[in-house]
């Protein structure tokens, strides 16, 4: 226990921050070449992360924020909107830099699915989001149940969703789009949306059953919800489709907070995933520090 807690508590000072990125930037700029078990720490040992480019070095051109992506060593990205970028350059250099687009957003909070009324609006996008990903490669996009409508039950929400799911169930299947639904967390972020935890994500996803149609299991919002991150996993695991992360509170970098990421993204190795993990977190003190502590807490 002494060991453990000293370790996270070094984890959350400044000095790990101050001496990772010392580490990495003698790397990245070539003054020790003669030790190859130095690297960009977005090359970790066991799990492949994906930067979310919305978040990390937001104040940059998106280009450029591709660039540092690939810097730092992380091969994969994702992104919320696609309304407001030049896709086409996307696709030019993610394919120059290497880098793999995991997924985006296809349809958020407002609208909400779990309006009948939305439907046709619902298929509509999500034709505009198989086109999308054809054009960036990307095998996954996000969809969102939709905040509280009025005058209607979790209940009858919930099976408006898995309506909504069903009538494009068709259209992903033969595109070879798998659409990922989030919950969310309504402690904290998101008040008043008719989705949250995993028991009710997990019962709709089997209900349209396919294996295009999967849950986003955010791991941040896991936890505000439900906690026992790894347990609910075992329980859910034939309707994940992909992951993201960040720690709480604070929806920071794993390492700032109170979970403990190495031992979920073990089981998650256990478990079977593969697939890229989505950096859905606010950098505490830099991208690069908050590259060092991911890297840091894929070791196990």
């Amino acid at each position: 226990m002494k060991l453990t807690s000293s370790r996270r508590s070094f984890l959350k000072n400044g000095s790990l921050a101050a001496a990772a990125s010392a580490l990495v930037l003698t790397n990245l700029n070539g003054c020790q070449p003669e030790n190859k078990a130095l690297k960009k720490p977005g090359q970790t040992p066991n799990t492949k992360f994906a930067v979310n480019i919305e978040i990390w070095w937001k104040d940059l051109p998106v280009l450029d924020r591709l660039e540092k992506t690939a810097e730092l060593g992380f091969p994969g990205i994702e992104f919320w909107s696609y309304a407001d970028k030049d896709l086409d350059a996307m696709a030019a250099k993610c394919q120059e830099l290497g880098l793999s687009i995991r997924q985006f957003t296809a349809w958020g909070f407002e609208p909400g699915m779990n309006n009948p009324a939305n439907h046709d609006l619902f298929e509509e996008k999500i034709k505009e989001a198989i086109q999308v990903a054809k054009k960036l490669n990307c095998p996954k996009a996000t969809v969102v149940g939709g905040n509280d409508q009025e005058g209607m039950s979790r209940e009858e929400m919930h099976e408006n969703i898995i309506t909504a799911l069903k009538r494009v169930k068709p259209l992903v299947e033969e595109a070879g789009l798998m659409l990922i639904l989030e919950p969310m967390n309504i402690r904290v972020d998101h008040k008043g949306h008719s989705l949250y935890g995993s028991p009710d994500a997990v019962r709709i996803c089997r209900e349209v059953n396919s294996p295009m149609v999967k849950i986003n299991w955010d791991l941040y919002h896991m936890h505000i919800s439900e906690g026992d991150l790894c347990g609910h996993l075992n329980e859910g695991f034939d309707q994940v489709g992909y992951i993201q992360v960040a720690d709480h509170p604070g929806r920071k970098e794993p390492g700032t907070g109170e979970i403990y990421y190495p031992r979920v993204f073990k089981e998650l190795k256990t478990l079977g995933y593969d697939g890229y993990v989505g950096l859905e977190c606010w950098p505490l003190e830099g991208e690069l520090a908050a590259a060092a502590r991911v890297a840091q807490a894929d070791k196990w």
